[in-house]
């Protein structure tokens, strides 16, 4: 089958590799053909370059030499099941668990997949699995209705982040990025878009205009949580969101302390649900279907699409990859 691999920093190279034996499944997996996939935020340091800790690393360069890495986004055909969920011919969307999503097949966890509403194209559909992230940690911050949000980083994770705070209720949703995302902010809950680096924002805020939560949806460096910890409201959420590179971030313990600030942070859980969740919330909001996506690139040209993700531009939310 083929595979797309990184052969080094922002280079991929297509592949001849043997494919799965569909007698060999694990018990819960499935054997999946993706349709399409698209990029996230937490792929990127791998494009660049980084090495991150995936059971499939071979030497110092690690898990970016992995057939189909990196990419866990995905919709995809079910070829092969050893999941009572899933069955041979049904469509599917959600995660690659080994993050190799950049293949002909691919072996994944049937948990983290569900059914969607497949009148959607595969290159929109892929949205369903960040929203089903975004869908769950809203549900950690608890009762939103009439509080006030902000969200710092208004890319493609961020601006869901500002569309599902306000679907709950949230009061006022203010979106934080040094991209210019005015263009979109009313279509994704955004009442306020802030064209600015987030420590900037913070530092000029009254404690009038203090959010009673903030999310920090940017990650991949430890320059963001500071300002989130700064510009919340006295006894605060922050939800710390993005991904990160760096084993151990500072933080003002201070602050924190004083401000009576609860911080949370965590992966998605009960995957197929909110991927069911999911579904429901882009039916009820089909604005976004149109808003999302904003380029699709052949998967022959993932070089191209990946070197456009690293860098964020006004116009550019998220980007898939076609596999048909």
């Amino acid at each position: 089958m083929w595979a797309q691999t990184l052969r080094g920093p922002f280079r991929f190279e297509q592949v001849e590799v043997a494919a799965p034996d569909p007698a060999a499944l694990p018990p819960g997996h499935v054997l999946l053909a993706p349709r399409a996939g698209a990029i996230c935020g937490s792929d990127l340091p791998n494009f660049r370059g980084g090495v991150w800790p995936h059971p499939a690393a071979e030497d110092g360069w690690g898990a970016t030499r992995a057939p189909g890495f990196p990419m866990h986004e995905v919709v995809g055909k079910v070829v092969a099941s050893e999941h009572p969920g899933h069955t041979p011919g049904d469509l599917v969307v959600g995660w690659a668990s080994m993050f190799d999503a950049l293949a002909e097949l691919v072996v994944t966890d049937g948990e983290g997949l569900a059914p969607y509403d497949t009148s959607l194209p595969a290159t929109t559909a892929v949205m369903l699995q960040p929203l089903a992230c975004v869908l769950y940690a809203v549900e950690q911050l608890g009762d939103v209705s009439g509080q006030s949000a902000a969200v710092i980083g208004q890319g493609p994770i961020g601006l869901l982040f500002s569309s599902v705070l306000k679907a709950r209720g949230a009061a006022r949703v203010t979106g934080v990025d040094p991209v210019d995302r005015t263009d979109v902010a009313s279509v994704f809950g955004v009442d306020e878009a802030v064209t600015a680096r987030a420590e900037r924002w913070a530092a000029g805020l009254s404690d009038a205009d203090r959010p009673s939560v903030v999310v920090e949806a940017v990650g991949h460096q430890i320059s963001t949580l500071q300002p989130a910890l700064d510009a919340v409201a006295h006894g605060g959420q922050v939800f710390y969101f993005g991904v990160p590179d760096d084993p151990v971030y500072p933080f003002d313990m201070m602050t924190f302390l004083r401000k009576n600030l609860t911080l949370r942070s965590g992966v998605a859980l009960e995957r197929r649900r909110v991927l069911t969740d999911a579904g429901t919330y882009l039916a009820e909001h089909p604005e976004l279907r149109d808003s999302y996506v904003t380029h699709v690139h052949p998967v022959a040209d993932v070089e191209a699409a990946f070197g456009a993700a690293i860098a964020p531009r006004p116009g550019q939310l998220k980007i898939a990859v076609d596999m048909t």
